[in-house]
């Protein structure tokens, strides 16, 4: 096999055998092949696709590179959720907690900031000790005695997209639905899942902008997941503003926990947690209707069992142990905090919540090479739905900052995010659509 001239008819447009990406992906994995032909053939794949055979050539030929879970002594439904990626969108921090508590084991194979959407990693790492890459021994027990455990790939699962996902993140080549379908079920198939529910996010702060890209991803996920074995769907949602009013690890942390102690009803992202948590659990077969689900979803919350769970998965992999009752004891927070005052009077109107995003990186809790490191303590916070009604002057939003220079600037862009309008505006629904 060699390299550029598989590069090369990819770049012209040719379609290649399952035999020549397998070829390629076991070089990618086993470091034959240089980050520079890692980013021309994903820049050749970026501009030139892939049919539907070679989207589950290289799902496979990358679920393949290293090893793939088996969860047969479990007893349990064995689940998982994906998010496409957007800017507050901590959801799967609080949805695994909640369906573990319900029954259901779920092994959350889970990755770090691409672009300007935040990494669940990240989000974890900012709680000292929290281990995302355990053994795997450590990550069996957690799932079998928690219910959940929430990780980032091993060097023995999907090693191959472990490479091509950081070359991915610098070399503007991630929105490329081959790459996305590959990289998100290449994870989830080597970890061993039955069921799968997908969150394919369009708009400002997401990879598809519009709902009809997002349908075709999400077709396109569907399709091969469900091919491969494991039962799929997925739900197309809205990503015009953040999910959480937090963006920011730590602060998506706080904001996890805040939501797990019930002081985040009736927001977008509860409507959106409860929605993947009755899909899963159905899907799972613990519960028969998605209404009986949500109720069990909603039991699981108010009765403390779901952060009772997430303090039980911390604990069992490094973190505190009484995380959940004294988060500040652990949290380190920002040195500066500054409010982003509304430039006028009138209703939130539009937001580019790909803006808000960027704001985060430019802060320091994301990346722009693969080596850089996170400052978890920055972010925005106290973030406005679209639809409020503002003061000018009012805050909406806080900055939390390193330093002064850095809040002022970023209060600057925050403020350019939003427009203003003279007239009342509300939220669109958060979930548009249904794929399976």
């Amino acid at each position: 096999m060699i390299p550029q001239e598989i590069i090369r008819r990819k770049r012209d447009g040719e379609t290649l055998a399952a035999t020549e990406i397998a070829d390629f992906i076991a070089a990618l994995s086993n470091g034959s092949i240089s980050e520079g032909q890692a980013a021309a053939f994903a820049m050749a794949v970026f501009f030139r696709g892939m049919t539907r055979e070679e989207t589950v050539a290289l799902t496979l030929a990358m679920r393949d590179s290293g090893d793939v879970l088996s969860w047969a002594d479990i007893g349990k439904p064995i689940s998982d959720k994906h998010s496409t990626g957007g800017v507050g969108d901590n959801v799967s921090l609080m949805l695994a907690p909640i369906v573990a508590a319900c029954g259901l084991a779920v092994p959350m194979i889970s990755g770090r900031g691409l672009g300007h959407t935040g990494g669940t990693l990240d989000k974890l790492e900012a709680i000292p000790g929290y281990d995302v890459m355990p053994d795997e021994a450590l990550f069996r027990h957690t799932v079998r005695h928690v219910g959940c455990a929430i990780i980032g790939q091993t060097g023995d699962l999907a090693p191959a997209d472990k490479r091509l996902y950081a070359v991915r993140d610098v070399t503007a080549t991630v929105d490329s639905i081959p790459l996305i379908t590959a990289s998100i079920l290449s994870k989830k198939l080597a970890a061993g899942l039955e069921t799968l529910v997908l969150d394919v996010k369009f708009g400002s702060g997401a990879f598809m902008l519009s709902a009809e890209e997002a349908e075709l991803l999400a077709s396109a996920l569907v399709q091969v997941a469900n091919g491969a074995g494991v039962k799929t769907c997925a739900l197309i949602t809205d990503m015009n503003e953040p999910l959480a009013d937090a963006a920011g690890n730590m602060l998506e942390i706080i904001h996890c926990l805040d939501f797990l102690n019930g002081r985040k009803t009736g927001t977008r992202i509860e409507t959106l947690i409860l929605a993947f948590a009755a899909e899963m659990l159905v899907q799972g077969g613990v519960a028969a209707t998605l209404a009986g689900a949500e109720t069990m979803a909603r039991d699981a919350l108010s009765s403390g069992r779901a952060l009772e769970r997430f303090g039980q998965m911390v604990s069992a992999l490094g973190g505190p142990v009484d995380f959940v009752e004294r988060p500040e004891q652990y949290l380190t927070t920002a040195p500066h905090v500054v409010p982003v005052p509304a430039p006028k009077s009138g209703w939130l109107s539009t937001c580019q919540a790909r803006d808000l995003g960027m704001a985060v990186v430019e802060l320091g809790g994301g990346r722009r090479h693969p080596s850089d490191k996170i400052d978890h303590r920055v972010g925005l916070s106290a973030i406005l739905p679209l639809g409020t009604k503002v003061e000018a002057g009012q805050p909406i939003a806080l900055v939390h900052a390193a330093s002064r220079e850095d809040a002022a600037r970023i209060v600057a862009s925050v403020q350019q995010a939003y427009t203003i309008s003279e007239v009342p505006g509300t939220s669109a629904a958060v979930i548009a659509k249904r794929v399976e």
